[in-house]
Formats: structure tokens, sequence, C-alpha cells
């Protein structure tokens, strides 16, 4: 069956292309997903694949039975935008100003829409149940992921796969970690309240430009002294803002940040010093301030037999040429909810751009991907598929 699915994914690449293409185009921000969603409902709706609309927001489910018994399996693919402008000089760009698929959210659909309606042309050849989870809002958080499992979508989901187009790896590379692969993403806000004044009279106020930038310089010395070394931790300033003249002293400065980690214990401590630094700081210049401090994804840890089935599924794809284990990444991800719940793996398929160096990164105004990585990706995700239910086939035959 896995040939014939793959020649029938070969014939439909173009399809992906367009769709992808289309949804370039059309970008919605998360949690405003109307359109996108409407579109990859419509889409199943043509071929009659039954599915789940507004599942725990925007999100839409839809379900492919197998004519022969087995397991369910649950493919995953996000398909919210982000708030950047689309600066590249290609015919598909964004027509919507100050939004664009700066991630690849709109690869994901393609590959998951055309792998879904050719699995649903081969049900009669296929084994139990295979879930498709289209999820809004995995870009802000609290995310998309989580509403929709409070919805059901996992209900009775016996193992998910997802991937992530990484526009950095060469195309034909497949990267995977067995464990911990994507970071804990947590924000916080701090509002400094000094003083303001006259420029030149410094000495009647409590600066809180002067305050911040020291508040700035000690949360650097969380991870580099506080936290153990081994143990991987991010703590980074976004926005410093404190608007004025230039011969006023600001009487409040706004910091944003986030924190990244992987030990929860690590998440705990530098929430908690992060406000011991911020007291010390307004206590010494007697001025007060506000924190807020919000958890965002948990960390992505893969479960190691689903990461082993995947390495040995992506085995058999011609396109790919390397698979390896890559390092832990300070990103974060709310397929981190799924895997929570259930077993499943997440990994990252090579979509770097054809003649170029140095890719532009994820959330440039300028990213881009390789489409052929599309083929791959869906090649990647039925692939796991139609394996986990051999192995789990032949498991349950030896029981009897």
């Amino acid at each position: 069956m896995l040939n014939e699915l793959y020649q029938k994914l070969e014939e439909r690449w173009i399809e992906m292309v367009e769709i992808r293409r289309f949804l370039h185009q059309h970008p919605e921000l998360s949690f405003q997903e109307k359109n996108t969603a409407a579109y990859i409902a419509d889409y199943y709706k043509k071929i009659g694949v039954p599915i789940l609309e507004q599942v725990g927001g925007n999100g839409v489910v839809a379900r492919i039975e197998g004519t022969l018994p087995g397991k369910t399996v649950a493919l995953r693919a996000d398909f919210d935008a982000l708030p950047i402008q689309d600066e590249k000089d290609v015919e598909y760009r964004s027509t919507v100003p100050g939004v664009m698929h700066a991630c690849g959210h709109d690869g994901h659909t393609a590959t998951l829409l055309v792998l879904g309606k050719t699995l649903h042309e081969m049900r009669g050849k296929l084994s139990g149940t295979v879930v498709l989870i289209h999820q809004h809002a995995e870009e802000y958080a609290p995310g998309g992921a989580k509403p929709m499992i409070e919805a059901g979508c996992l209900d009775g989901v016996d193992v998910i796969f997802g991937t992530h187009l990484w526009s950095s790896e060469p195309l034909g590379k497949i990267l995977y970690r067995t464990g911990p692969i994507m970071a804990a993403a947590d924000r916080f806000e701090i509002v400094i309240k000094g003083s303001g004044g006259h420029g030149a009279q410094p000495h009647k106020t409590k600066d809180s430009i002067v305050i911040g930038a020291q508040v700035v310089s000690e949360l650097q010395q969380i991870v580099s002294r506080r936290v153990n070394p081994i143990d991987p931790a991010v703590v980074t300033i976004g926005s410093f803002m404190a608007d004025n003249a230039f011969n006023v002293i600001a009487d409040s400065a706004k910091l944003i940040g986030t924190v990244r980690t992987f030990n929860p214990e690590v998440r705990d401590f530098i929430e908690e010093e992060i406000e011991q630094i911020l007291k010390g700081a307004c206590l010494s210049a007697r001025c007060e301030y506000e924190y807020v401090y919000e958890r965002g994804y948990p960390a992505v840890v893969n479960h190691a037999g689903e990461t082993d089935l995947l390495i040995q599924s992506v085995d058999t794809i011609d396109e790919v040429h390397s698979v390896e284990e890559i390092e832990m990444q300070m990103g974060g991800e709310d397929f981190s909810h799924y895997l929570e719940h259930i077993k499943g793996t997440f990994f990252f398929t090579g979509a770097k751009p054809e003649n170029v160096e140095v890719a532009f990164p994820h959330h440039h105004p300028k990213f881009d991907i390789n489409e052929k990585a599309l083929l791959i990706a869906a090649k990647s995700l039925a692939s796991a598929t139609i394996q986990y239910q051999e192995r789990h086939s032949v498991t349950e035959t030896l029981i009897k």
C-alpha cells in the first residue's frame, strides 16, 4: 500500500503547492482564522470526508475510517499566520497588509489536506482510523491545541505524529529527537513605576530607564550564574519602552520578555528570580513595579518508541537523504499538549529554499520554503501512519 500511496502523493504535489500558495496569499492571524477554517472544511466536504468544525475554536477535525481493523492515528497541522509584512517578491506573496505565513503553516495545511484526500481514496486498503487535526492558533498562547483537546479531538486516539517544515535545513533532511526537542515558552511583562521630571534635574526624579537598565543587566545573570549549566535556559528582553522627549526623565518603563526552559523546576526558579531582581532594584530606588508572568506552552517531549518508528519510517522515502538527531531547540510549540495526553513524536522536515546559502529564518518578512518539502512531509506522515498500523497488527497477532 505504501508505494501506491507514495505514487499518488507524487502525482498530487502540484495540488499541494497550489493550496499552499493560495493560503499564503490569504493569511489570517491566530484566533481569527475563520476563512482558512472554512477553506479546510470545504475541501473535505467536497470529497466526502466526515468533519467536525469549530473544535475548540476555529479547529477542524477530519476522520478517515479504514475498512481494515487497526489503531487510531492522529496527524496534526496548524494554519494560523503572523503579524508580519510579507516582503518577498513572489507571485504568491500575501495580499493582507501586515499579515503573512512566516513559519510554514500554509505548507503544513496543504500537506495534510492532500494526504487526507489520498488516504480517503485508499480507505479500502487502510487499517484503522486516521484523525486529521487542523489546528488554529499555534503562534499565540494559550494556543489552539489545548482547547481542541478539551473539545475531544484526541478521544480514542492511540498515537499522534506532526512535522514542521524547517527552512534552515536542506531539502531531503529529516531531523528528530528522542525526549525533549522544543522548550517551554513563557512571556513576562514588567512595568517600573518611577517618578519623572526634567532631564536637567535628575536628583528630583526616580529614573525608570536607569532602573530598567539595571534590571535588564541583572536578568542576564540568572542563566549565567544562577541556573545549573547543564540545564538549558534563556531569558530575553525583547522590548524596552519609555518614550519621552529628549530632555524628560521617564516616570515609567515597560519591559517585555520571554523565558525558555526544559526543566520544570528551572522554569519555576526563573519566574521567581525575575521578581526577586525586580524587587531589589525597585526597593533600592524607592519605586514600585508591576510584574506579570504568563506560562506559555510546556516543553515538547517526544516518546521513544514512536520516535524510533518515525526514524525507520522515513527510511523508505527516496527523497530523504539524511535522518539526523537534532539538538534541543529553544523555540516553543503547543504540540507539547498533545504529547502530554498520548504517545507520539514531532519532527522537522528540511525545507531550505533552492539556490540560497543561508535561508531567511522563521518569522522573517522574507521567509519562504522549498515547496518540494511538502511531498517529503506528506510521505513522512503517511509512512509513519502505515508502519505504525503494521507494527501493532504484528504485535497483536503475536500476542494472540
